[in-house]
């Protein structure tokens, strides 16, 4: 019974996606500071996993039905009615009220970008998903939060390092839920998502797809330059995520060349290696 009840938890709050999410957070804080306190970094992570989890266990209240319509998502447990959208709605909630108290316990403004995030992504982005393509924009917004809510719950400041830490994980965002949106074209269809800027898989996504990377690549060698305050990088880490990125350009330059799903799938799983091997420079970076 309880194996089962925690398989549910896990899968209502993504829990998958929500390590990877608190883990871009871990990397902010670790930036930002000195010297660790333990304590906050485990009230940023415990906070931090459920403010994300209730936005996924929101996500999935919303689009129960639509996931059932889609192979990716008809096993979850709301279309499989492992648990009822009441339950999942007041865990969701509970969640949110304890991810919130517990990051404001660091500091305010950690819990009132945690609560932006949550309600960008529940309010706005999702209800935005069967309307227009441009719903990922949206999504890009709460998806780039957690990378400098590191730095806000060390620092209890906002200002060009968590700035730019935003906007690193803003322009990735693009290629890697539109390399998504590419592998699962068809499926999304079935629930009446268009995930694709230009609603096809054509060359213009594509060129899309290479103008953001070419955006992140810029802004991700930034503080090398010197101009983002305590936000630092030196020759050899803005080599090597200059590097990394170029990597990733050239997938996104085969999916222009070749159009297929393969090619999407390639460049959707350097996406994930990207942003967690760039943040490990960085911190590897600061501390070496």
């Amino acid at each position: 019974m309880f194996l089962n009840k925690s398989k549910v938890f896990l899968s209502l709050t993504k829990a998958r996606l929500s390590f990877s999410v608190v883990f871009s957070t871990l990397a902010g804080y670790i930036l930002a500071v000195e010297l660790v306190n333990f304590f906050d970094l485990a009230l940023l992570l415990i906070g931090g996993y459920c403010m994300v989890g209730a936005s996924n266990s929101f996500n999935q209240i919303i689009e129960k039905d639509k996931d059932a319509l889609m192979d990716r998502t008809k096993k979850r447990p709301l279309p499989t009615k492992e648990i009822s959208t009441s339950n999942a709605f007041w865990i969701s909630v509970l969640l949110t009220l304890a991810g919130l108290g517990i990051l404001y316990t660091i500091n305010y403004k950690t819990a009132f970008f945690a609560a932006v995030s949550v309600f960008i992504y529940t309010c706005i982005y999702t209800p935005l998903k069967p309307i227009t393509p441009l719903s990922v924009f949206v999504g890009a917004i709460p998806g780039a939060i957690p990378f400098m809510l590191g730095w806000v719950a060390a620092t209890n400041s906002f200002g060009i390092e968590p700035g730019t830490l935003f906007m690193i994980q803003f322009f990735w965002q693009f290629p890697h839920f539109w390399a998504l949106g590419w592998m699962l074209d068809d499926d999304y269809k079935k629930a009446g998502f268009n995930m694709l800027p230009t609603g096809k898989k054509d060359k213009k996504t594509a060129i899309q797809i290479i103008l953001y990377i070419i955006w992140m690549i810029i802004i991700s060698i930034f503080p090398y330059s010197g101009l983002t305050g305590a936000l630092s990088l030196s020759i050899y880490g803005a080599i090597i995520v200059l590097i990394l990125g170029i990597l990733m350009l050239m997938f996104a330059v085969n999916l222009y060349n070749r159009m297929n799903t393969e090619s999407a799938r390639r460049l959707f799983l350097f996406t994930i290696f990207y942003l967690t091997s760039i943040q490990l420079v960085y911190i590897f970076d600061k501390f070496i």
